[in-house]
């Protein structure tokens, strides 16, 4: 049975998951009965690696060849060979910058290594979100700058809205051209590589693989999912998602508290490709 889409991008976060950060028993088995017809599935989220790992391991991304696409696009994984497809790493010079900037701020500044979550500053209760949504340790270090001497993929600025709305203004400006600076929620600022964002890297996956971008859905809630559902076939925000999200989606579907892509799969994907594939098409 054939498919007029191919492959889906999905956010974890406010979208694959619930509230209560677990994937529903009917979205894991139609995502896996989406893969079962010749569907991939990507794993789209500013997560670490080791975040997002445990959510492929459910949809079963190692036997139907799905990909992890970590820190808003600066690391690919093929989940079927675990070879990294593509990174960018962070340049190194900016850290003792960017942490020369902010420590006169109430913020975090965050980085990643191996399972833990690397903290300089402040240990806030946004860090411990990122820690135990990733399922990570904490290991708060004095000499931040002189600790994180290793690649690196991102930095995370964690600390309340007002501040990250700052600081966001601050270091866009300073790193234009430079590096790549956005809001992935109110209060976690991303710095990454100059060029990663969902979109583009998902862009260049699906030219390695051979799928066109019509072919592709994407689906996503936050700030950081604009550029991918604006660049898909067919841009899915969730009905949860916030204002600038949907509008820059082409459908809303229900939200990750009632299956919406569950919904979105039997009205967009499955009703069109196989009458009865699912229990239900509405």
């Amino acid at each position: 049975m054939k498919t007029d889409y191919k492959i889906i991008a999905l956010d974890i976060d406010g979208t694959l998951t619930n509230s209560q950060k677990i994937i529903t028993p009917a979205t894991k088995n139609n995502l896996i009965q989406f893969q079962k017809y010749g569907g991939k599935l990507i794993l789209a989220s500013g997560r670490p690696v080791m975040g997002i790992v445990p959510h492929a391991k459910t949809l079963q991304l190692d036997e139907f060849g799905g990909y992890i696409l970590a820190y808003n696009g600066g690391c690919v994984i093929d989940c079927k060979t675990g070879e990294i497809v593509f990174q960018e790493k962070l340049p190194l010079q900016v850290v003792p910058e960017i942490y020369d900037i902010i420590k006169n701020y109430p913020v975090g500044i965050n980085t990643y290594e191996g399972s833990d979550i690397v903290v300089g500053s402040q240990i806030n209760s946004y860090t411990e979100l990122e820690a135990k949504i990733n399922g990570m340790g904490i290991k708060f270090v004095d000499d931040f700058p002189g600790y994180v001497d290793f690649d690196i993929n991102k930095l995370l600025l964690s600390g309340e809205p007002s501040v990250i709305a700052e600081l966001e203004k601050i270091l866009a400006e300073k790193y234009k051209g430079v590096l790549s600076i956005f809001k992935s929620e109110s209060f976690f600022l991303e710095i990454v590589p100059l060029g990663i964002d969902k979109a583009l890297s998902i862009d260049r996956l699906l030219r390695t693989i051979g799928i066109k971008t019509e072919e592709c859905i994407a689906c996503g809630d936050g700030f950081n999912d604009i550029s991918m559902i604006k660049y898909a076939g067919l841009g899915v925000a969730m009905a949860n998602a916030k204002e600038p999200v949907r509008e820059a989606a082409d459908y809303i579907t229900l939200s990750n508290d009632e299956d919406g892509i569950v919904y979105m799969l039997m009205d967009k994907v499955m009703c069109r490709a196989a009458s009865g594939l699912l229990n239900k098409c509405r």
